[in-house]
């Protein structure tokens, strides 16, 4: 190994080091509490040194958050990878996303903060340029779901909408619930305390809508049940038969979801 190898490797050593520290102290003191100066005096280096790193805690926030979204990758492949049916294949996606949220919470609170324009905004164009780049293989798992559907005539193609642009509305169903969800009492004041068993009825609907066979009865409990604890079993090799029954409450969300771990 090169003299410069191995000042690079210990400089992406550091810079995990920075980040795993960063997750400690958001985990242990909340994520309003976390500083740089108290990252880089934990870690036992100088305040100038993980400036070397991170420009700005808007980059060392966007960094983390891209970090956490990798987790996804693996269940996403599991998803997308499996040779069921395609449409069963974009519901495990959704599957795959709760299970990230029932495991790591805190990932997703950390991507609701990174993402608004007071963080994501301030973080250089670099850092958000590596951020989105990283992320690219997730979007293509998804969209190339919709790819292999079209092309095996379980979804029309002329809907007027791109893999990507079909791809969004999924996406930003499950990112709406996920939000409204982690908002304490928005939704208890509405009386919907079952939002992930609506989140699937709404996901069936939307993919009803699009015509993308085979059709599914969403109001058909005992149907919805049964099929979220197949796909469990069957791609994520987990067996839990009230895997994917609502919650009953806002902290049972989170722990109502498979044993399944996202790395």
């Amino acid at each position: 190994m090169t003299t410069k190898d191995r000042r690079l490797r210990e400089r992406a050593e550091r810079e995990q080091r920075f980040l795993d520290k960063a997750q400690e102290l958001i985990q242990r003191d909340g994520l309003l509490s976390l500083q740089m100066s108290r990252i880089a005096e934990e870690c036992d280096y100088a305040i100038g040194t993980l400036y070397q790193h991170f420009a700005s805690k808007e980059d060392l926030l966007v960094t983390l958050a891209t970090r956490n979204c990798l987790s996804r990758v693996d269940l996403f492949e599991r998803a997308a990878r499996w040779p069921g049916p395609t449409r069963e294949r974009m519901v495990c996606i959704a599957l795959a996303d709760l299970m990230v949220i029932r495991t790591q919470p805190e990932h997703f609170r950390l991507a609701q903060f990174v993402w608004t324009e007071v963080i994501w905004g301030a973080a250089s164009a670099e850092t958000r340029r590596r951020s989105l780049d990283a992320s690219a293989p997730l979007g293509a798992l998804v969209d190339g779901i919709v790819e292999s559907a079209q092309a095996c005539g379980d979804l029309p193609t002329g809907l007027g909408l791109t893999p990507q642009a079909l791809t969004l509305g999924p996406w930003t169903l499950c990112l709406g619930m996920h939000t409204l969800t982690h908002t304490e009492g928005l939704l208890e004041a509405h009386a919907l305390s079952d939002p992930y068993r609506l989140l699937m009825k709404h996901l069936h609907c939307l993919l009803n809508g699009y015509g993308w066979q085979p059709l599914f009865d969403p109001s058909d409990d005992e149907a919805l049940d049964a099929l979220n604890a197949r796909l469990c079993r069957d791609v994520f090799d987990t067996h839990c038969p009230n895997a994917c029954r609502p919650p009953t409450a806002r902290v049972a969300t989170v722990s109502s979801f498979p044993e399944v771990s996202p790395h």
